[in-house]
């Protein structure tokens, strides 16, 4: 287990057992400790209204900042065991459930 501090909130989240995993899994691990209900301001799964501004950033550059870490959100969710591509595929599940049409990386 992982323990993140998230501006005084602590969340605890599992860190992913392989490379390679499928954007859902990913998500189901490490993603959802705060995109399941919105915890420090994280856009929720699914909801196309809060995801829109960040689909149409692009799919590279929201890469970028799930790799880099943005405001409270830590480097690669907190689990720094991910690959680039693991979290390239939790962007592209979470994005794609809210409307996006990003792509798969190769």
């Amino acid at each position: 287990l992982i323990t993140l501090a998230l501006g005084g909130l602590s969340v605890l989240s599992m860190p992913a057992q392989a490379q390679n995993a499928t954007g859902q899994a990913v998500y189901e691990r490490v993603c959802v400790t705060c995109h399941a209900n919105g915890t420090a301001g994280a856009p929720k799964f699914g909801d196309a209204k809060a995801w829109k501004p960040l689909i149409a950033e692009g799919q590279k550059a929201l890469v970028r900042t799930a790799i880099k870490g943005i405001r409270q959100m830590p480097p690669k969710g907190g689990d720094a065991s991910l690959s680039h591509e693991d979290v390239e595929r939790a962007v592209v599940y979470m994005a794609n459930a809210a409307g996006g049409r990003f792509k798969e990386p190769k």
